[in-house]
């Protein structure tokens, strides 16, 4: 009996260090990276913090009760779409080079063109918001881009490792096509484990900046989340971006819960012409790291942001909210506000000199 126990916990040790092991699930920082991650200031008692303490829980909640209630618990009808989710397959290869445009791709995936040099952020194309096929699958319309979809990039953009936003086959796939890669220090170690040579990395910390192409420039910027693609946790950065041309400023908010950061980065950086922001994914346990609509609301009043562009929905049940809640309230909110909030579906065009395009209510159908 003992004999078949052993044997039982060695095989299962065995499985878990082949599986950790495999490329999707990157690499952890060695080595020279991880001396220069020892050296910042955002790093301590080995890991990385935010500004405030912020507990993975809130309080109130018990880990156990909301891994139950999400696994096991009865789930709202319309968690998932009941219909194919709108969607228009653009031609990424074929826009023209003199326009300034955004185009969400679902959940936290977006190309961005801006005077001529293109940018493509957190792609998750692989229809699959996990590190396993199968799991967390991307909702029917949603999953109409494809890596291949995806023409030659001046930068990719990366704002933290989790897998709904860093996925292994769509960065392996566009790498030969990728000109540099723009993340948070630690996360190159992935990148370099997938090819990327660290002559094509831009990896650094909160506050650097980095000089791009055509007199465009990225600042590094706090975000209030945690990272980590192991069980290990916060041993990589987790960041915000501000991309300012020489006549556009654009915050790339990433997944961030509400805090004091958003009126920091208003106050040194804004105001801005356009705010992409995490709404959807939410949960009251989870408000210390993911923002809720209200939230949302308040943290681009702290940014000064003049146009809205919310992310972070319509693709993956990652939450266990209604799939197009978000989008409902957020809309909601921003009336109550005079903020205003565009609503573009998956693969529309945003032109972002066009200050009076209109968007449907396409979640309502």
């Amino acid at each position: 009996m003992i004999y078949w126990i052993i044997t039982t916990v060695l095989v299962w040790v065995a499985l878990y260090f082949i599986i950790i092991n495999g490329k999707a699930f990157g690499a952890i920082p060695k080595g020279k990276r991880l001396e220069r991650i020892k050296k910042s200031k955002l790093y301590k008692n080995k890991k990385f913090q935010n500004i405030s303490h912020t507990p993975s829980i809130a309080e109130g909640y018990k880990m156990s009760k909301v891994t139950y209630d999400f696994f096991l618990g009865k789930k709202d009808p319309l968690l998932k779409p009941l219909k194919e989710i709108p969607s228009l397959h653009t031609d990424l290869k074929n826009i023209d080079k003199n326009k300034d445009v955004f185009i969400w791709l679902g959940h936290s995936s977006y190309y961005l063109q801006l005077d001529g040099v293109s940018f493509l952020v957190d792609p998750v194309l692989s229809q699959y918001g996990s590190p396993f096929k199968y799991f967390n699958k991307a909702f029917k319309g949603a999953d109409i881009f494809k890596p291949e979809d995806i023409p030659q990039l001046d930068y990719l953009v990366i704002t933290h490792d989790h897998f709904d936003h860093l996925d292994y086959p769509t960065v392996k796939s566009i790498q030969e096509r990728t000109g540099m890669a723009i993340v948070p220090l630690g996360v190159g170690a992935h990148l370099e484990r997938w090819g990327y040579p660290e002559s094509k990395l831009i990896e650094e910390e909160w506050g650097a900046e980095a000089e791009l192409k055509n007199n465009i420039k990225i600042t590094f910027t706090p975000a209030r989340h945690f990272s980590g693609r192991r069980i290990r946790q916060n041993d990589t950065l987790w960041t915000s971006y501000v991309l300012e041309t020489p006549a556009k400023k654009i915050f790339l908010g990433g997944d961030s819960g509400y805090d004091s950061h958003f009126k920091m980065i208003g106050d040194q950086y804004g105001p801005f012409d356009y705010a992409i922001m995490e709404n959807g994914q939410y949960g009251e346990a989870w408000r210390y790291i993911h923002t809720l609509p209200e939230d949302v609301i308040q943290a681009s009043i702290d940014i000064n942001a003049q146009k809205i562009i919310p992310v972070h929905a319509a693709k993956f049940a990652l939450a266990l909210h209604p799939w197009n809640e978000p989008l409902q309230k957020i809309t909601s909110l921003a009336k109550e506000k005079k903020l205003q909030i565009l609503t573009p579906i998956i693969g529309e065009v945003v032109n972002l000199n066009q200050t009076d395009q209109q968007f449907s209510t396409w979640w309502e159908d």
